[in-house]
């Protein structure tokens, strides 16, 4: 291994193991843990201190950081919901977001204030999933009404700016951009069918993989990274985000494990945020050019209140409209707490973002400021969603649904 890079991977590493410990040592973990991830990558990385770079090498793992973000955020969405009323309306949700979104940068964009307009569109829209996966299962939110909700709005708000990026942003236009879109998802349903034809219960290959899930072949761990790897593979071939490919393999993960697996659960978690996930979140913070930032805060003010616009008022509308706790729908105080972490916002950001700067349609400064924003939104919005529900009884407290609350997952 090249010096240089494992000194960057070292720096990296003791930016992963750092941020916990600052974050547990918080009273009530006011401050995410992924937030402190990314400010370790701007204090490490090339803008601040210098001390790392995320070369080819880290760029490898880093991709493999997000898929696992995102396989892990599609294994939790909970296909039902996904596909009943809830996630219809979030579907719709998001629908309004982009018409809303499109149509104030394109005032901004007349006015010359903003460029790279359909960049911008699409950055205003997304939900950070991904990103406030983690988040949702410290706090035990996962499987309360408030969690489903948000689960609902962040795969939409996941899936649909990534569909729009491949559509607007691609250099095929959007008539082939839609075709080949249309050959991923066959390719995808032929890979969700695969398990259930090959690995029949009862068939000698099953019962080797069953054997081997607890030993050193750690044969099902395998196999999840097989399912990643191989439609990343195909979303490169097909000139798609990494993001489809990797929520793709999340969906078919779910859909071969449909009541879930806590020891295969345990040790995937142990893999993403143990190494692979940190080394995402760090290397994103070193992207951000501090000075570029600082240089533009009115911008930067400007984005965080478009965004609130543009992604968290029809949340905040829709959810109106959401059962909440005993079939109630949810109450004002509720409803704030799931648009606020449905404007969470940040890896499909920084995703956006690199797809404009590298078709050098946005210049790095202002990529700089747009990810900055993305990283307050995590930094702010669920503080602030969680101060909220303290004032409510405790994020835990007596309006959480008693048949459907459990404890996280580890």
């Amino acid at each position: 291994m090249d010096a240089a890079v494992a000194t960057s991977l070292f720096w990296i590493a003791v930016a992963a193991v750092v941020a916990p410990l600052v974050a547990g040592s918080l009273p009530r973990k006011l401050v995410p843990e992924v937030v402190l991830l990314l400010v370790a990558g701007i204090v490490i990385g090339p803008y601040v201190l210098e001390l790392a770079d995320a070369g080819s090498e880290i760029e490898m793992l880093r991709e493999l950081g997000l898929g696992m973000l995102f396989l892990l955020a599609g294994y939790e969405v909970d296909r039902e919901e996904l596909t009943g009323r809830g996630g219809r309306r979030a579907l719709v949700t998001w629908l309004v977001c982009l018409a809303v979104a499109f149509g104030i940068v394109a005032a901004l964009g007349a006015a010359g204030l903003v460029h790279s307009e359909i960049a911008v569109a699409i950055a205003l829209t997304s939900t950070a999933l991904g990103t406030l996966l983690p988040i949702l299962k410290d706090r035990g939110l996962v499987e309360t009404p408030i969690g489903k909700a948000v689960l609902n709005h962040g795969a939409v708000g996941e899936i649909g700016p990534v569909i729009a990026m491949a559509v607007l942003l691609g250099a095929r236009g959007a008539i082939m951009s839609l075709v080949v879109l249309a050959a991923f998802a066959v390719v995808a349903v032929v890979v969700a069918m695969l398990p259930t034809r090959i690995l029949r219960e009862g068939s000698d290959l099953l019962a080797v993989i069953r054997r081997g899930a607890d030993t050193t072949a750690q044969t099902t761990v395998r196999l999840v990274m097989l399912l990643l790897v191989a439609l990343i593979a195909v979303a490169a071939v097909f000139d798609l985000d990494v993001i489809l490919g990797a929520f793709a393999a999340g969906f078919i993960l779910r859909r071969a494990v449909p009541d879930g697996n806590e020891q295969l659960e345990a040790k995937l978690e142990g893999l993403a945020f143990g190494l692979l996930i940190p080394i995402f979140f760090v290397t994103s913070g070193m992207a951000i050019d501090v000075s570029a930032v600082a240089g533009e805060p009115v911008v930067l003010l400007a984005f965080l209140g478009l965004l609130l616009v543009a992604r968290g008022l029809p949340v905040f509308v829709a959810s109106r409209y959401d059962r909440g706790p005993a079939g109630a729908n949810f109450d004002t105080r509720e409803q704030l707490q799931i648009a606020l972490y449905s404007t969470t916002g940040l890896p499909l950001i920084v995703a956006v973002t690199g797809v404009a700067v590298s078709a050098g349609e946005m210049s790095n400064a202002t990529a700089s400021i747009l990810v900055a924003a993305g990283a307050i939104t995590v930094l702010v919005l669920p503080m602030l969603a969680s101060a909220l529900a303290h004032g409510d009884r405790g994020e835990h407290g007596d309006r959480r649904d008693p048949q459907t609350a459990r404890p996280a997952s580890a």
